[in-house]
């Protein structure tokens, strides 16, 4: 379960990115968070991933208090997340296997379990025959969808993805949300923060509104641009 419960975030140059927001994600959910850019979805990653705390209210992970925990729990809490950026964050000098086995390597699996479990996740996400291309021979798409196979292969309890259809034409961004849409049946709790309003309407999932850091809607299906 995730626990947003009147959070404020204020950062040193004064700017207040959250303002008493407050919100629940439960296990095994798929939400969307949108909002027009400097809404305060940034804050909400970096908050969950300990990259910040809140000034104020309480931010939960599972069992971990973000604003109360100690920093050598920090690995652990982003053991149990998976993250895919817009912009991919691939080592272009490193094959598509061993991009998504460094994930493996820095939690400490053995060679086997690698051995074992990339060729998997890589055919999952389609790309089992690109393993040993490395990611400037491949598409946007295909880039994205290495990110995510990296972001899945720890088997993690939550995935985060940052505007993952950013860079990517709108045919390859229907085939990631759908991935996304499939890891989320098998259980996987997924929070996609964007700005396509079409995916978020073709999908029909739960939205969480933010803007100007404040909570301004929380339901299922349907983009608040359509109201305006």
């Amino acid at each position: 379960m995730i626990l947003f419960d009147d959070v404020y975030k204020s950062y040193p140059n004064g700017t207040n990115a959250l303002n008493g927001v407050s919100f629940k994600i439960e296990d095994g959910e798929f939400v969307f968070v949108i909002g027009p850019s400097g809404a305060g979805k940034s804050t909400v990653i970096k908050l969950l991933m300990h990259e910040e705390v809140p000034t104020g209210g309480t931010v939960r992970v599972g069992d971990f208090d973000i604003k109360k925990m100690r920093n050598s729990k920090v690995p652990m809490l982003r053991r149990s997340m998976g993250v895919v950026f817009q912009d991919f964050r691939l080592i272009d000098n490193l094959t598509v296997f061993d991009n998504v086995a460094f994930a493996m390597r820095a939690v400490g699996c053995s060679p086997r379990t690698i051995r074992r479990r990339v060729p998997y996740v890589l055919g999952v996400v389609g790309l089992g025959h690109k393993a040993k291309n490395f990611p400037p021979e491949l598409s946007g798409g295909e880039q994205q969808r290495v990110a995510l196979a990296r972001a899945l292969v720890n088997n993690p309890h939550l995935i985060i993805a940052d505007e993952p259809t950013g860079n990517v034409d709108p045919e390859m961004a229907r085939e990631i949300m759908e991935l996304l849409n499939q890891i989320n049946q098998n259980g996987t709790t997924v929070i996609v923060v964007t700005h396509d309003n079409t995916l978020v309407n073709e999908f029909n999932k739960r939205v969480i509104h933010i803007e100007k850091g404040r909570l301004v809607g929380d339901q299922v299906g349907g983009y608040y641009a359509e109201e305006e």
